[in-house]
């Protein structure tokens, strides 16, 4: 592309922390916000100076002057937007998870064939500090072959919006599953899930899932290595945590197990403290500086920044690849089949751990 991509933010709770980002980033024009609630509409697109406002999503999507949507709306909307803003002919970057069953992956894995637009599912994890820190670790050596595998996700998600009710865990899985499988370098090719706790009886009515915790082992595709994924949302004693776990042959890298006790690299069988650098010189000068805050006061701060540090300084690295697949014609680096396996592993989990643990197959998307 020759002018700037011009993006629309669908979405103002966690979709204003891309705000700012997008107004900065020297190939990008942020022209459009949507929000349902016209107050909170208004209210960010005239702090932020966003020209373009729209209370209805389907209105924004029929806007000429919109390049591509980025979707930052609750998880059952996921799917549906994903697909019309394709299908309007728009680039879509959709935050996590891609979708919540395989049928709605297909069709979003088909509307993106069929658009010939780019799709991006904006995964922080493997554009967080520490992941691209390991990442440099396994790419120079320091960690040999990898052995195994460990992703774990655990948070009390009590009092957020309805819909995160009674949630299976796996559904929302993505931020333990995305870092090992790109460490791994493969796709998940099936898995097994232990069911294990129960949470109470007005949880468990909304979707008919029982557990507590759901535990999974996944199998890769052309790889020896396997892979173990732990997730809790209800009920379940925990301080929140996403984390991963990297076994190798010269060095295993372990996630802090509480907040601010620091990461650990073992080498041999010397367990060392890990200083994790920020990667913002990857970046353009311009949105650098958003891997360190977010666009929240003090006293308005998102719990992405609370209790993530900003999903590891990973929002302008997103935002930045996103942009420049489109700049440059080419897939993004998480494209529509990625994604799909991705959200697949935690949707087949919950199927195998609510049928006793049987081993449930992966579809393949690039077929």
């Amino acid at each position: 592309m020759t002018r700037k991509v011009r993006v629309a933010i669908a979405g103002l709770g966690f979709g204003s922390e891309f705000v700012p980002i997008y107004q900065a980033h020297p190939d990008a024009e942020l022209v459009a916000v949507c929000q349902r609630t016209e107050s909170s509409l208004h209210e960010t697109a005239d702090r932020f100076g966003v020209p373009g406002r729209y209370s209805d999503f389907a209105a924004m999507l029929a806007d000429p002057d919109i390049d591509a949507v980025h979707i930052n709306t609750p998880i059952p909307d996921h799917a549906g937007q994903t697909i019309a803003a394709l299908r309007a002919g728009k680039h879509v970057a959709c935050t996590v998870p891609m979708a919540t069953t395989l049928d709605e992956c297909r069709a979003i894995v088909s509307a993106v064939r069929e658009s010939g637009k780019n799709y991006m599912m904006m995964e922080t994890v493997v554009y967080s500090r520490e992941f691209l820190h390991v990442k440099d670790l396994l790419d120079n050596g320091t960690l040999g072959r990898i052995q195994f595998l460990r992703g774990a996700h655990h948070q009390e998600m009590a009092g957020w919006p309805g819909y995160w009710e009674g949630l299976p865990p796996m559904h929302y899985a993505t931020h333990a599953v995305s870092p090992v499988l790109s460490l791994a370098g493969a796709l998940a090719e099936s898995v097994v899930c232990l069911g294990s706790g129960r949470i109470s009886a007005e949880l468990t009515a909304t979707y008919g899932s029982p557990f507590a915790v759901e535990s999974a082992l996944v199998t890769l595709r052309d790889s020896p290595v396997g892979a173990e994924i732990a997730r809790s949302l209800f009920e379940t004693a925990r301080e929140y945590v996403e984390s991963f776990t990297v076994f190798g042959e010269l060095a295993t890298f372990e996630w802090e197990q509480t907040q601010g006790s620091g990461h650990v690299l073992h080498v041999g069988e010397i367990p060392k403290p890990v200083e994790i650098p920020d990667f913002a010189h990857r970046l353009p000068p311009q949105i650098a500086p958003f891997t360190t805050r977010g666009v929240y006061d003090a006293d308005n701060e998102h719990l992405s920044f609370v209790q993530g540090s900003g999903h590891g300084g990973s929002h302008p690295h997103l935002a930045h690849e996103f942009v420049r697949s489109i700049v440059e014609d080419r897939a993004p680096a998480i494209d529509e089949v990625t994604a799909a396996n991705w959200t697949s592993v935690g949707i087949c989990a919950h199927e195998s751990a609510m049928n006793g643990g049987a081993r449930v197959a992966i579809p393949d998307y690039a077929a």
